[in-house]
């Protein structure tokens, strides 16, 4: 994609024409208020940015339409749009016509068939830019977009205030969320970003979305399970309390199922609750109560048996070990050796003191045993009595339940005038009720889907990681870096002898001397920072042609030589002059720059298109070939001076 032609048109029909060479180097040279620095404001508005940055006066005030004529291999492609007049600073509506070869319409045939949105789709698709999506983090507040051709402006335009400053290297670079634009979208103009990486997180957050979704229902299901039992007895309770069932009607039948039968209840006249159903449940509820205490203090006092029982066991264990530390059984009972010192073997087993230690060994063996005995007995009875205190814990809050809907029963009764209205009301609620019971195969469906979900994020994450896309982009960095220093030497640059890279996290060169890496912010002097720029940006777009990505083949910069003036005012006072730019100018740099921009287009990057806006003028025959018109002057200029100007004033 290259700038083929610039046509601006006036409010009485004439067309105003500027060609440029398709290759190499096109400069327009001329005095200050001419239009020059405008061009690349009109090329940015026919390339479908609504926004119309055109400053204040003659152009906003003399043209009615701006047209530009793209080319493409084997194809024109015009996009005019009209001037939003100079009350609006925007517009979105456009023209577009394609053909082999276009020319530019006359103005009578100008009119609106598409519109910016058109525009963007049509030059994206011509230029080649895949589709594709922005690469954002799942967790992140900002969105994923499509990169198309308004994503490719960072890289061909360099506008006077940029072109030489050291905190700002990309066109637009300083507005507010395009820094992250830029580095959402150069992996996938330059071919680093895959687009089935972008199918697979594109797959992974719909995937996130519906587990999101199904764990909310998940987590509604379970609730309501876990609290359904409770309702439910809430309600039997308070059917029972309006006269929907007797007191002792279906006692241990399901509990759904008996509230399923309440559906089919029909008022009947009965007679007025006086309370007894209250005081039976709370008289119930005491006795489970009192139950429970009684559990409790037989579990208290079988643990404080055990727990005697366990110090009288250790101290008889520690009894018979001291008898056993100073032989006190006649024969060893693992070796079966004669072991007492004061008898012969086999002898005196009848002696005094051979009674009294063998009679205190078999009373220890006996109480042992007694306890040892009783320990299984004990264990039995106490896991029965805590399973007993268990049960009754959950017959008490069942009650308590009972009792709960039993009052709020009668006080329905009290308010409404009638039990068969409280009964009414209670059947509502129990329909209610089992209208948004989940059923156990809907929660086991919610469960199977849950882990589905799962396991599909799961595959998706370890294909995205297995993903190498940061590793092209440092790859294709390391490509573009490496012409970098090379183009800062051309241009007398300082550093030049360290390698220079482009510094994607933060948007600047940097150069890597020995030690530490500088900066681009870091340095100082117009000079230096044009040179970066312009490295930064050759080299980035050497490697576009060298690969074929999607980037357009022409670069605009406008007023690339004032750095090498004493100051702004000598410099525009230049005017296109050669000889004020022989006298005034570093004349040695100004051509070195120009010839590098020459090369770059005729050997760096073959056919790539470069437009220099200026107020230099150079007396070398191929400088002179490179004007695309005389210097302007006043006149001529862009636009004619007997163009008739449209003020707000007159157009009312």
């Amino acid at each position: 994609m290259k700038i083929k032609s610039l046509h601006i048109y006036s409010h009485d029909g004439r067309r105003r024409d500027l060609t440029f060479k398709l290759t190499g180097l096109n400069v327009i040279t001329g005095r200050s208020s001419t239009g020059k620095s405008a061009l690349s404001d009109i090329v940015e508005y026919c390339m479908g940015r609504s926004t119309f940055n055109i400053p204040e006066g003659v152009i906003r005030d003399r043209v009615s339409w701006f047209a530009v004529i793209y080319r493409f291999d084997g194809e024109d492609l015009l996009v005019a749009k009209p001037s939003p007049g100079p009350d609006h600073n925007s517009c979105s509506l456009a023209m577009v016509r394609r053909g082999p070869q276009v020319v530019p319409p006359d103005h009578k045939d100008l009119t609106v068939n598409d519109d910016d949105d058109g525009v963007e789709t049509l030059l994206s698709r011509l230029l080649g830019i895949p589709e594709n999506t922005t690469e954002v983090p799942l967790g992140s507040s900002r969105a994923s977009y499509d990169a198309n051709i308004k994503h490719t402006a960072y890289y061909l335009f360099q506008k006077q205030g940029i072109v030489a400053n050291k905190d700002q290297l990309f066109y637009r670079q300083n507005e507010q969320h395009q820094p992250q634009a830029i580095r959402d979208t150069l992996p996938i103009l330059l071919g680093v970003s895959s687009r089935d990486r972008f199918e697979l997180e594109s797959r992974l957050r719909i995937v996130q979305r519906d587990r999101r979704l199904n764990a909310k229902l998940l987590e509604q299901a379970r609730n309501t399970v876990d609290t359904a039992e409770e309702r439910a007895f809430g309600l039997l309770s308070e059917a029972r309390s309006v006269g929907i069932f007797a007191p002792d009607e279906g006692v241990g039948d399901p509990v759904v199922a008996l509230l399923r039968g309440a559906l089919a209840w029909k008022p009947t006249p009965v007679s007025e609750d006086d309370g007894r159903r209250v005081t039976q449940i709370e008289n119930e509820l005491g006795g489970l109560r009192e139950r429970r205490r009684d559990t409790q203090r037989r579990i208290d006092a079988a643990l404080q048996f055990a727990k005697r029982s366990e110090g009288f066991e250790s101290e008889a264990l520690e009894q018979r070990d001291r008898l056993a530390s100073i032989k006190a059984l006649p024969f060893n009972r693992a070796t079966g050796d004669w072991q007492w010192p004061f008898a012969e073997a086999n002898l005196a087993l009848s002696s005094p003191i051979a009674q009294a230690l063998l009679a205190e060994l078999e009373a220890l063996d006996r109480e042992m045993s007694a306890v040892v005995g009783e320990r299984p007995a004990l264990d039995a009875y106490l896991k029965a009595q805590r399973e007993s205190l268990q049960t009754i814990g959950e017959e008490i809050r069942t009650k308590e339940v009972e009792l709960a809907g039993a009052i709020a029963a009668n006080e329905v009764i009290a308010q409404m005038g009638s039990r068969n209205n409280a009964a009414a009301r209670v059947v509502g609620r129990i329909s209610l009720f089992l209208e948004n019971l989940v059923p156990n195969s809907e929660l086991t469906k919610l469960q199977a889907e849950e882990r589905r979900l799962k396991a599909k994020a799961e595959d998706l994450e370890r294909k995205i990681g297995a993903d190498d896309a940061d590793q092209r982009l440092l790859s294709t960095l390391n490509n573009i870096s490496m012409h970098m220093s090379g183009y800062v030497g051309d241009l007398g640059g300082e550093f030049a002898e360290f390698p220079a890279r482009l510094d994607v996290h933060h948007l600047t060169v940097a150069i890597d001397r020995p030690g530490r890496p500088i900066l681009m912010q870091r340095t100082g002097g117009g000079e230096n920072h044009l040179a970066y720029h312009l490295a930064a940006l050759l080299a980035l777009h050497r490697f576009a042609v060298g690969y074929r990505h999607p980037l357009p083949r022409f670069l605009f910069i406008d007023q690339p030589t004032q750095v090498y003036f004493p100051s702004e005012a000598v410099y525009k006072h230049a005017g296109g002059s050669i000889e004020r730019t022989e006298k005034d100018a570093d004349l040695e740099a100004v051509r070195r720059l120009f010839e590098l921009l020459r090369r770059f287009g005729d050997q760096d990057a073959p056919g790539f298109q470069t437009i220099i806006t200026e107020h230099a003028n150079l007396r070398d025959d191929w400088f002179q070939a490179a004007l695309v018109e005389p210097p302007w002057t006043k006149p001529p200029a862009l636009v004619p001076d007997d163009w008739p100007s449209v003020t707000p004033t007159t157009r009312e």
